[in-house]
């Protein structure tokens, strides 16, 4: 039986106080983005919360805020698990188990598309089927549109990022031996199973699908829908094939003998996957800018100045062109990043590991100058499309980061889309925001058993201070513009390595450390 009011609302008070000490951040800015920022980790932990941990849930696209979507689970997860992961980890486990219940129905979805290994939906459910809708509606021409969303495979790479990065921070190789790499394994045949091999190339090929920019899902005047070898999908199924290849060998070898029972795993299919991480095809144009996809450089340049005349509000140009019986299939447009997706998730170094495993150049500038040539062709038609960029642009031209998560900041709370936030918050945005702060910003990443820190607050961002959770060790951190200070709490977990501009320390419970930050002049602004 419950008790009064008075009962109901301390609990409430004290349950909440208690999440607020773990997922908190102190940021010294205007007050402005410090509120918004608190909002943002409110709504993620509504969706999101330790009630969340032994349920069949997955995270919606809008939380549990609106009827867009109809509660369906995207790639958002790639954007909201990162920020779970350094606070609440067991939180990312439940959501992770999510899918791995529902591997039986994307084996089922392989086998109907006639691939191998698990093929799990663009939109997902209660089932695990794939939910997308077969049309969707354009308001500005009142017409029903074929809808081809389903070809983003690349929700393929998502999950086993996520499984990845889970045990990156986490180290639960309990997890991976039971349900991760299971759901590694089955997705990487999927992978092997659709790549095809060009024999006058001597490179795999991956056809007929979909990137991250849902402005292109065809080649102009094509009568199918689908584009070949896009860059993001290519480059982070190589990511995808070689973790798989890494999470057998972190198996104890027990549990990597019976998974390989288990799924029928020989040595040749292993053969395999290494071939393809070797041969992978990437399109390049322009002297080192990667193609968004094959084809890509065969498009029409767009007129940006001429519609940004002609329209207040162009984030969402596919409307609008199709209001005018064009298409943005026939332009260099972007809804959202796509290739720069890499440089979101990947560092420069393992960037570097997959070009040159895979043959290709990877230059000083071939960072900056992809990031230049797409930034000016991006709409920003989804909210999660401000972060990627701030994202990727925080280490060359801080002020315009800075700008870009401004404006994220702001996509729900001011509706900077024109109406879509009525429907349901964009919680896949708002966790970006967050972890912009707390590891773009901060320059925390984690790799191969060591907490890498490498701050690099934007000019107008004096300081960030919070606590966050990395193998089973409580540390507080704060970054100012010159200087870096983090602290363990006492406990008896294992001591950990954390590495700072290349020099790297062992540190345990109770330990400290301080580092002086030298900074570098920030690069002008763009536009």
């Amino acid at each position: 039986m419950t008790g009064g009011f008075d009962d109901l609302a301390g609990d409430h008070i004290l349950s909440w106080n208690r999440l607020w000490k773990r997922c908190r951040i102190d940021i010294d800015d205007s007050k402005r983005s410090a509120l918004v920022l608190n909002l943002h980790i409110f709504h993620l932990l509504q969706t999101a919360s330790p009630h969340t941990i032994d349920q069949d849930a997955g995270v919606p696209a809008r939380g549990l805020h609106g009827e867009a979507y109809r509660g369906h689970i995207f790639w958002d997860e790639l954007f909201i698990f990162p920020l779970l992961n350094l606070r609440i980890p067991d939180i990312t486990r439940g959501l992770l188990l999510y899918r791995y219940r529902r591997l039986p129905e994307a084996r089922w979805a392989a086998r109907q598309a006639g691939y191998k290994g698990a093929m799990f939906p663009w939109q997902s459910g209660s089932d695990g089927r794939e939910e997308s809708q077969m049309l969707h509606l354009n308001p500005k021409s009142g017409r029903w549109l074929p809808d081809n969303s389903r070809l983003q495979r690349h929700i393929n790479v998502a999950v086993p990022y996520n499984i990845w990065h889970y045990y990156e921070v986490t180290g639960d190789v309990n997890f991976l031996s039971f349900y991760g790499a299971e759901m590694l394994v089955e997705i990487s045949r999927f992978w092997a199973s659709i790549a095809s091999y060009n024999r006058a190339l001597d490179r795999y090929e991956i056809r007929g699908i979909m990137g991250p920019d849902e402005f292109h899902d065809a080649y102009p005047d094509a009568g199918e829908p689908g584009l070949d070898n896009n860059a993001y999908t290519n480059i982070m199924v190589v990511w995808v094939l070689c973790h798989t290849l890494d999470a057998l060998e972190v198996l104890p070898l027990h549990r990597r003998e019976a998974l390989l029972d288990k799924l029928d795993l020989k040595q040749e299919e292993i053969d395999g996957w290494e071939d393809i991480t070797r041969k992978m095809r990437v399109v390049f144009h322009d002297d080192g800018i990667i193609s968004q996809f094959e084809g890509y450089d065969q498009l029409e340049e767009f007129d940006w100045e001429g519609y940004n005349e002609r329209y207040a509000n162009i984030q969402r140009l596919d409307r609008i062109l199709e209001a005018e019986d064009d298409t943005p299939n026939r332009y260099k447009v972007s809804k959202q990043a796509d290739v720069l997706m890499l440089f979101y998730l990947l560092s420069a170094d393992e960037l570097r590991e997959i070009f040159h495993r895979l043959g290709y150049p990877f230059e000083y500038r071939t960072i900056p100058d992809n990031i230049d040539y797409y930034l000016k062709r991006t709409s920003h038609g989804s909210t999660l499309s401000r972060v990627v960029h701030a994202w990727v642009l925080a280490r060359s031209k801080r002020e315009l980061s800075w700008h870009l998560f401004r404006e994220a900041l702001e996509s729900d709370v001011s509706d900077i889309q024109g109406g879509t936030t009525s429907e349901g918050i964009h919680l896949g945005a708002m966790a970006g925001t967050i972890d912009v702060v707390q590891r773009c910003y901060t320059g925390i990443e984690t790799r191969w058993n060591i907490l890498q820190l490498n701050p690099d607050l934007p000019n107008d961002l004096e300081s960030v201070e919070f606590d966050f959770l990395y193998r089973q060790h409580r540390i507080n951190i704060e970054v100012t513009q010159r200087r870096l200070t983090i602290k363990l709490r006492p406990g008896i977990a294992p001591p950990i390595r954390v590495g700072f501009n290349g020099e790297e320390r062992e540190l345990k419970g109770g330990d400290s450390a301080e580092f002086v930050l030298e900074r570098e002049t920030a690069a002008p602004a763009a536009g």
